[in-house]
């Protein structure tokens, strides 16, 4: 007779479906993006901050609404301009119809405790001091307003910046970076099927209803903290997986001393990266790698786990020589791709 599950087991069990409901519910919104879905549902269950990459109109707001509204969470979202100040996150003034200031709450605040998701827009067109109060949110998942504590207990953040205008931006620093589980990229989809329901499809030309028509609260947003919590303690690494985990982290410090070669790219690789993958960075691979191997069902991380999210975990954390960081889009993917080459996995 098979032993009862324990209370970890059957929130395992229970959210898993509710896991694959949220990845159904969301692909009836957003078309040609399976892996992207599938690494952001990745860090929902791994309560991880992302980082997204893509160019405009390829549906980064449109993709963020649509986890929200499945989830049955809040969603804010705020536009980076040169102008912003951290108090924009957190309230605006504004003269009342009765010609007296008033005072409302902001993006951040608007939802409370029921905010689930807040997507920044272009990031490094804000300065420092908005990146330091969105850290803060990001961290602790609070921060202090009107003489009190505000709470979002259920926040992740999302972040894209602009990758093509250099004027009037604010790059995020490198420790900033390395705040953020993944940055995933969103890009125009390839399929001929699929670019065909974007430009001529109907449904696809008005956001509000296209949301609004997906099934709300397919997670237990009550319960989202608890099941991400059994996730982490139920799902096991082996000391071998483990060891395989320390080679890939050496690498991505040292990739000339393993045999990682960019010729291609006319770059020594002895003179590529000025630091490797931080503590935080491993402990962000392996909790998203253990959501990984769980949404396939495994109780138990394989490498194949691993390197399916190593790529979004790994490759925005990693220090460039500044004479190569221009490079960076077209050197961290053969990067990545590299280290998962040459690192023999068990």
């Amino acid at each position: 007779m098979p032993a009862p599950m324990d209370r970890d087991e059957r929130l395992m069990s229970d959210g898993r479906a509710q896991a694959l409901a949220l990845e159904t519910a969301v692909a009836g919104a957003v078309v040609g993006q399976a892996r992207a879905i599938r690494r952001i549902t990745t860090a929902v269950f791994a309560r991880g901050h992302v980082l997204l990459q893509g160019d405009v109109g390829v549906g980064k707001t449109t993709l963020l609404r649509a986890f929200a509204q499945a989830m049955g969470g809040g969603f804010g979202r705020i536009e980076g301009t040169v102008d912003l100040m951290p108090n924009d996150l957190l309230y605006h003034t504004y003269i009342s119809a009765e010609g007296r200031p008033a005072v409302e709450a902001g993006p951040l605040l608007r939802e409370a405790d029921r905010l689930a998701i807040f997507f920044f827009n272009e990031i490094n067109r804000a300065r420092p001091q908005v990146h330091a109060l969105l850290l803060r949110a990001m961290a602790e998942r609070s921060v202090q307003a009107f003489n009190r504590e505000w709470r979002f207990p259920r926040l992740q953040v999302f972040a894209d910046r602009n990758r093509v205008e250099r004027e009037e931006t604010f790059e995020i620093a490198s420790a900033a970076r390395d705040r953020f589980m993944m940055e995933i990229a969103i890009d125009a989809p390839a399929d001929e099927e699929a670019r065909l329901a974007l430009a001529f499809d109907p449904r696809f030309h008005d956001t509000d209803a296209l949301i609004g028509a997906l099934p709300s609260g397919v997670v237990d947003m009550d319960g989202l903290i608890e099941l991400a919590a059994a996730i982490q303690r139920g799902v096991a690494a082996s000391e071998t997986l483990q060891r395989y985990v320390l080679r890939l982290w050496q690498a991505t410090a040292r990739p000339q001393d393993h045999g990682i070669r960019l010729d291609a790219l006319d770059v020594d690789t002895a003179d590529l990266v000025l630091a490797g993958a931080s503590p935080r960075g491993i402990g962000m691979l392996l909790q998203a790698a253990r959501v990984a191997a769980w949404i396939e069902g495994r109780s138990h991380v394989l490498p194949q786990d691993i390197q399916a999210v190593f790529p979004e975990v790994m490759a925005h954390r990693l220090c460039f020589q500044p004479v190569h960081e221009l490079r960076r889009a077209e050197l961290a993917p053969a990067l990545m791709q590299g280290l998962l080459a040459q690192v023999p996995a068990p």
